[in-house]
């Protein structure tokens, strides 16, 4: 991990949602908020939300969320910092047309999905409170510092406020059908947002933040009927890995971290006519939901092409179940303690 002038940067590529890693580390002037003491500033195309780890001297205090969208900055910490440690962890905001994506490290510590104020002790392994499961934290080293700014990135780095806002936009316009993923020049993407603010009623002169809320309400809609969606209704954290044919080759993917009573949603375009394939662990059961169509994984995060010769690439062949076998464009898996125990495509 490298340092710089008191401002440091997590991200990655990070296509899947799970465990991010921390990558290059970079600094970001000119954002607010003035008196931040952690500050939280978001160079990625995601509205994020994040949570702040505190270590105190005989517990852990854990809070969250500070929402903040692309190109701006929020904070995360008001008082100076003087415990011995802080970690942060953030997400994307929730949805069921976009591909969730999660920013953090190697320490697990409690959160909720709503907001929250939790303390448990130092090492925990468990979240005693309702609702509370483990996320992963990435430590803020700040030195001693009493001010601090970290940014998130993602890659390809976004250069400017400016192009994490333009970024932002245009993700979601192609997720909600107003935009074609190879329109990528200005006036496709000015005319796609000109007719995305009336059917939102957006003001001609409304702001970045009306404007993300907007788009995040939009990509929220219940009516919403493509996509492939993981509900975990069972009582513990569960791991998802998908696999599917994308036109070319097969390809597998995973994992995705889902808590109990929440869902997340892997693939947030309209499915194809082909079976997507579906692979889910949890502890003490690594087989939740298996079958008997082979597909390669990791034990690490992975975006893997082909199916063959899982073994000579470094990899483990697993049995997938077969899910939406009928093609609908889109699917809904829940997931129970016993596997899979619903599937439905979205109303």
């Amino acid at each position: 991990m490298v340092f710089s002038d008191r401002r440091t940067s997590i991200g990655g590529s990070f296509r899947l949602a799970a465990l991010a890693s921390l990558v290059s580390l970079i600094a970001w002037l000119g954002c607010g908020p003035a008196h931040a003491q952690l500050k939280l500033c978001n160079q990625t195309s995601y509205v994020v939300y994040a949570a702040v780890g505190i270590q105190q001297p005989a517990q852990m205090v854990t809070r969250g969320w500070s929402r903040v969208v692309p190109g701006d900055c929020g904070s995360a910490v008001d008082e100076p910092l003087k415990e011995p440690a802080y970690f942060v962890y953030a997400r994307s905001a929730r949805s069921r047309t976009l591909q969730p994506r999660n920013w953090g490290g190697p320490f697990r510590f409690c959160v909720r999905d709503e907001n929250f104020w939790l303390q448990m002790p130092l090492a925990t392994t468990a979240c005693k409170p309702d609702g509370a499961f483990l996320a992963p934290f990435a430590p803020v080293a700040t030195g001693g510092a009493k001010t601090w700014t970290m940014t998130l990135t993602e890659a390809p780095a976004l250069a400017t406020p400016a192009d994490a806002r333009a970024a932002g936009i245009r993700r979601v316009l192609i997720a909600l059908g107003y935009l074609a993923e190879a329109d990528s020049d200005a006036k496709h993407l000015n005319d796609a947002f000109a007719k995305f603010r009336v059917h939102a009623k957006l003001a001609v002169n409304a702001t970045p933040a009306d404007i993300f809320a907007a788009l995040e309400s939009a990509a929220n809609d219940p009516q919403k009927s493509s996509g492939y969606a993981i509900c975990n209704d069972g009582n513990g954290e569960i791991w998802a890995a998908l696999a599917y044919w994308s036109g070319q080759e097969f390809i597998s993917r995973g994992w995705w971290d889902i808590a109990a009573g929440t869902c997340t949603t892997p693939l947030s375009q309209s499915l194809g006519h082909d079976p997507v394939y579906l692979y889910v662990s949890k502890q003490g059961n690594n087989h939740l939901v298996a079958g008997v169509a082979n597909f390669c994984i990791s034990n690490v995060l992975f975006d893997i092409h082909g199916r063959d010769r899982c073994e000579a690439h470094g990899y483990v062949s697993k049995g997938f179940e077969a899910t939406n076998i009928k093609g609908a464009s889109g699917f809904v898996a829940h997931i129970g303690d016993n596997g899979l125990v619903q599937t439905a495509t979205p109303k």
